[in-house]
């Protein structure tokens, strides 16, 4: 079944479509924190939560963008090459830059496969409540594995009907929401905006409830980005992202802000049904079996992310292999272009991480919850940093390649690296987002130390050698 190894994108196959890749950057930004993570904000915030999701849409948005310009500018690779390539005038920094970027990325969607498939088994459990939840978390796993390793084809089908379920789920939420909202079904009594004035006013809490929610809502909308690495896998990459990257961005934020919007139209954002926001949404409608249907949508959301993650994680460690900095072996593509090993090691990850989940849930479970949202803004910036550095050299070297530009050059991308790097000092300030600041850090330190050890190796230091190098340098008396 595996073939030779390659050492480049080539050995992939090349068989997801524009579909596909629509469905793709649509179904990653749509996941189970919007269903259920924006109550949490909603209940911080009250209505003026919807601001906290602009703003982080915003940025998102402005990322996206930075993304669809380096993709179509670029000859092939992810952004994890994009990062290298930024900075090729300093090979060293170049070096690292990818290094982190791509390893961070990996870390993320591993850790989303573990907690989805933890997250997944207590959903189903809703009709089973009697099934442990581990098996459950184990046959989704193995589902969702088994699928990623058929063949893109089975990833881009599987994730097209899941994220078709979503977007249908939110364009109706949407429309029925907003014609009862508008007071326009029979009998509708008028407008039902008061829960916006009512209980406090539209920002009941002050603006610091707000900025600190954006904050919050920064990790909902990670996963758009996963169709620039999917790109490589389709006949005509460019034109791929291009178009996707286009069609995700204001669905993005009529997505997020419209429906947390009319939530909050729906719900007093200070009641307890706040903590299931679309279900009871649905039930100040008088929709029924509201909550089943939620819980169907929501499941919908979390196999969606299980899948997307294999894929990402799967594709981030294959690429990696390209410059040396992952384990040759795990670029071996099967004979329908499946890098095989790579998809395994994520899922082994996984499995690890859903026993720990039951055996260590308050240690090493929690420090993986915990770390993988502020990795994911490091990414950001990184892949910011690295336009920056492109589009420069782009416009004196090769402007012919520019097809698809970032707006305002270089104020909004300056706008955007200030405002992630605002966030990161933020939850510096905020004392339940201190922990993920500083698990994320630990995170990001124990990658610098790999990548000093890896370094170490290829110069073929010996043990000794790397330990001393490893070790805190000594104070010596004068």
């Amino acid at each position: 079944m595996i073939g030779n190894p390659h050492s480049s994108l080539d050995g992939l196959s090349h068989s997801l479509k524009q579909r596909h890749m629509t469905m793709i950057a649509l179904g990653g930004v749509i996941g189970a924190g919007l269903f259920v993570g924006s109550g949490v904000v909603i209940k911080s915030a009250g209505p003026a939560a919807v601001i906290s999701f602009l703003i982080t849409g915003l940025l998102v948005v402005l990322v996206m963008r930075m993304l669809g310009e380096m993709a179509c500018s670029m000859t092939g690779g992810s952004f994890y090459e994009y990062a290298r390539e930024a900075w090729r005038d300093r090979p060293a920094v170049g070096q690292l830059a990818g290094f982190l970027t791509g390893w961070m990325y990996w870390y993320f969607w591993v850790i989303v496969v573990a907690i989805e498939a933890v997250a997944g088994a207590e959903l189903v459990r809703y009709w089973l409540p009697d099934v442990p939840a581990w098996s459950i978390s184990l046959v989704l796993l193995v589902m969702m594995t088994l699928t990623n390793l058929v063949s893109v084809k089975s990833f881009g089908e599987c994730e097209f009907w899941l994220a078709s379920v979503k977007v249908a789920a939110i364009v109706v939420f949407l429309f029925i929401a907003g014609v009862y909202v508008l007071g326009l079904t029979p009998g509708g009594g008028g407008m039902h905006v008061a829960n916006l004035s009512q209980n406090g006013g539209f920002m009941p809490n002050g603006i610091v409830p707000v900025l600190t929610g954006a904050v919050a809502a920064t990790g909902f909308y990670f996963g758009a980005e996963i169709v620039t690495i999917a790109a490589a896998e389709t006949a005509e990459p460019q034109k791929a992202v291009a178009k996707a990257t286009n069609s995700v961005i204001l669905r993005v934020l009529v997505f997020y802000v419209g429906s947390v919007l009319l939530v909050a139209c729906l719900v007093p954002w200070n009641s307890t049904g706040m903590s299931t926001p679309y279900v009871s949404a649905l039930d100040a409608m008088g929709v029924p079996a509201a909550a089943q249907i939620m819980n169907a949508v929501v499941l919908t959301a979390v196999l969606s992310a299980l899948n997307s993650g294999l894929y990402a994680s799967s594709r981030m460690l294959f690429a990696l292999t390209r410059r040396g900095d992952a384990p040759k072996v795990l670029a071996q593509v099967s004979r329908n272009g499946v890098p095989v090993y790579a998809i395994l090691v994520a899922t082994l990850f996984g499995y690890g991480a859903i026993v720990m989940s039951y055996l260590s849930p308050d240690k090493v479970f929690a420090f993986l919850v915990n770390s993988y949202g502020t990795v994911a803004i490091f990414v950001y910036i990184l892949i910011a940093i690295s336009q920056l550095r492109l589009r420069s050299r782009l416009e004196r070297e090769a402007p012919h390649l520019l097809k698809v530009r970032m707006w305002c050059f270089p104020y909004l991308t300056w706008l955007a690296i200030a405002g992630m790097l605002s966030i990161v000092v933020a939850m510096g300030f905020i004392p339940e987002q201190r922990t993920p600041l500083a698990l994320g850090v630990a995170s990001l330190c124990i990658l610098l130390i790999a990548y000093r050890v890896r370094q170490a190796l290829r110069r073929g230091m010996s043990p000794e050698g790397l330990l001393d190098e490893l070790a805190p340098p000594k104070l010596h008396k004068s």
